[in-house]
């Protein structure tokens, strides 16, 4: 049978010059939302109330940057030609990969300069970032990109997906794997994992390597049904980071432990500037 299927408008709105993609708005809306989430926990656990604020307008562009560094690296040949268009954002070409790697490095360099433990903020922020990327994914959705292999109609019908979904995934003349779909709710699975893991009381730095374990498992898997591979010498390069992020987290989780580098619990009061900043509010309030 064949369907004439229109695809969903990837413009969210025009407004004479300006042009507003869904791609963008849904990033800005995951940012957004994995903000007050972390802004409020990082309230809890004694924090300022502006430094989650301060921390994003780091993090958002150097993660913005970093993901575009990482796969222009493997897609040189797209830029080669026309090494300017490398700036050409706006037409597509970022991995996430890259922009969590950068993102982990501005988080590393601003917690050293504002005197806070590294391992205590990016527990604090590791269950926003996932949420964030769950939000962003459907960004892929409404530009019919991050697709697996091609599959028939009755194999997505089968899914029990909604018909939106199912006519979305309808690309040049086939259907597709809805990958954008299995990471988004492999990613808000992780998000009530880290959540739950909080309540644990993890020592300090083990929900952020839950964070990048969990992360990595799913995209290895994920990665392998897809079509857009950044390769390096033939092997997807997600797949491969994704095996060394799973075993360096477990390699710093269990060196950690054994050196006494990871005493301290995540609910515990036990970063000095925090501390200091909880007794001048109590001697403020007195």
């Amino acid at each position: 049978m064949f369907y004439t299927i229109q695809p969903l408008d990837p413009v969210f709105l025009e407004l004479g010059p300006i042009t507003i993609q869904w791609y963008g708005l849904l990033i800005g809306l995951g940012a957004l939302i994995g903000y007050f989430i972390a802004n409020s926990e990082a309230k809890k656990r004694g924090y300022p109330d502006d430094l989650i604020a301060d921390l994003l307008l780091w993090m958002l562009p150097m993660g913005i940057i970093g993901a575009r560094i990482y796969y222009v690296i493997f897609r040189w040949e797209q830029f080669a030609d026309n090494p300017v268009s490398v700036l050409f954002i706006w037409e597509g070409g970022i991995a996430i990969h890259g922009g969590l790697i950068a993102g982990t490095i501005t988080g590393l360099v601003f917690a050293k300069k504002k005197g806070y433990s590294f391992w205590r903020l990016a527990d604090v922020v590791a269950p926003s970032v996932l949420l964030a990327q769950a939000i962003g994914r459907w960004g892929n959705f409404m530009n019919q990109e991050v697709y697996g292999h091609e599959v028939s109609r009755q194999f997505l019908e089968n899914m029990m997906l909604p018909e939106f979904i199912i006519n979305q995934m309808y690309i040049n003349g086939a259907y597709y794997q809805p990958t954008f779909l299995y990471e988004s709710i492999w990613n808000l699975l992780g998000v009530a994992l880290l959540l739950y893991l909080r309540q644990v009381n993890l020592r300090q730095g083990e929900i952020f390597m839950a964070f990048a374990i969990w992360y990595s498992v799913g995209r290895f898997v994920i990665e392998y049904m897809r079509t857009d591979q950044l390769l390096f010498f033939g092997i997807p390069t997600a797949m491969l980071l994704s095996a060394a992020l799973v075993i360096g987290a477990l390699a710093i989780a269990i060196y950690r432990r054994k050196n006494g580098l990871a005493d301290d619990r995540y609910l515990d009061d036990s970063d000095t500037r925090t501390k200091n900043l909880k007794k001048k509010n109590k001697t403020k309030k007195k």
